[in-house]
């Protein structure tokens, strides 16, 4: 071969293989996943779907609280375990050390706190309920509001254990509730649900695509407890913020009127003379059982409005789940 036909052949292949690149296709770009927003939500649809999901509700609920206390010794008794040291050390806290001049301090927090613990472990666990069954919202087509709703209903049955130790301390301490309120305790108590599961609801749907959510839950929640009457008098409050005009702000929280109710039917010392002075304190209002009532329903058509608010949200995100977890 000569070198004219050589190169002649080198010329050609270098012509084939421009040729061949030119022809192979084009490579897919690897694009961040598209964000799925819709822009209208079917709300009375999406309500019948989580109604039409109540056995599976009822399984997590189950199954949640099954594994929590699994081949533990207690079993469940650290559920009531739990809240019943958390009394004792503010106990210690306030009445021996600080000295705190409530009568019968036991009674004023456990009532206070056994509210307090239902709501921040309902919203705290919910918030992190889908990132934390990623899988399951990934392979399994369901409505995936339940997962939040499951969390909270969960602390509804620990709510239960705990109200057992609070029985058992009023009988310790022979204390005797004002019955004529305990039925204000059914409201405050759907009142408190219902806004928990609303909350719960929103809150886990941001925290698919923001996980600073849940960090920034647990720092709002030790704020928020300090701004609730749980281990101080209702009046404490009450009396600086009505000096600067803005009491009503007091009552506007959906924890607060809640929290009343459930002392003022259970504690039931509505104001007392502390020792060595002449001034009443007052650890909560003196109104009757309707002044509490509106209260209790005006938070729940709030939660009322918040949950449905928070379920076209859900509905309008909750597209791109997959994806970001």
């Amino acid at each position: 071969m000569t070198v004219t036909e050589r190169e002649g052949n080198r010329t050609t292949g270098s012509l084939e293989s421009t040729a061949t690149d030119d022809t192979l296709p084009e490579q897919p770009r690897l694009d961040k996943p598209t964000r799925v927003v819709s822009a209208r939500i079917d709300l009375p649809h999406k309500l019948a779907e989580i109604w039409r999901s109540r056995e599976l509700l009822g399984f997590l609920i189950r199954t949640e609280v099954k594994v929590k206390y699994k081949n533990s010794i207690l079993g469940f008794l650290w559920s009531m375990l739990n809240p019943a040291m958390t009394i004792a050390v503010y106990f210690v806290v306030f009445k021996i050390i600080v000295r705190s001049t409530v009568p019968r301090f036991v009674i004023y927090l456990f009532a206070g706190v056994l509210v307090w613990n239902l709501f921040s472990s309902a919203v705290t666990t919910a918030t992190s309920s889908l990132v934390g069954n990623a899988g399951l919202v990934k392979k399994v087509s369901f409505s995936r509001e339940v997962l939040p709703i499951a969390a909270v209903g969960t602390s509804c049955v620990f709510f239960l254990f705990q109200a057992v130790v609070l029985a058992i301390v009023l009988v310790a301490f022979g204390f005797s509730p004002a019955w004529g309120y305990m039925w204000l305790l059914i409201p405050a108590l759907i009142a408190l649900i219902v806004f928990s599961a609303a909350l719960s609801v929103l809150l886990a749907s941001i925290n698919v695509y923001l996980r600073d959510t849940q960090h920034l839950l647990e720092v709002v929640l030790i704020a928020w407890f300090w701004g609730v009457p749980i281990v101080y008098p209702y009046s404490s409050a009450m009396s600086v913020l009505s000096r600067h005009g803005i009491g009503f702000l007091y009552l506007m929280d959906p924890i607060a009127p809640v929290v009343l109710t459930f002392q003022r039917a259970i504690y039931a010392i509505v104001s007392y003379i502390p020792p060595g002075t002449h001034t009443r304190v007052f650890t909560m209002p003196t109104a009757g059982p309707m002044w509490f009532l509106k209260l209790d329903l005006a938070v729940l058509a709030g939660s009322i409005v918040l949950f449905l608010v928070a379920t076209v949200i859900f509905g309008r995100i909750e597209g791109n789940f997959a994806e970001e977890l």
